[in-house]
């Protein structure tokens, strides 16, 4: 008789680290992010919301 495979139990991940926005633009509207050889930028607008364009 065979016995089925014990799933793996799952593992408990911590959350995702969280950093401010005002700690990452520091006083600037705009920030550019170097990833995987890209730049990529971060700027706020008027209304404070956040854009990420590449």
């Amino acid at each position: 008789m065979s016995h089925p495979t014990p799933t793996p139990p799952q593992r408990q991940g911590t959350l995702p680290r969280m950093v401010d926005s005002q700690t990452l633009l520091n006083g600037e509207t705009v920030l550019l992010i170097r990833h995987l050889g890209e730049i990529y930028r971060l700027q706020t607008t008027r209304q404070g919301k956040l854009i990420l364009t590449k």
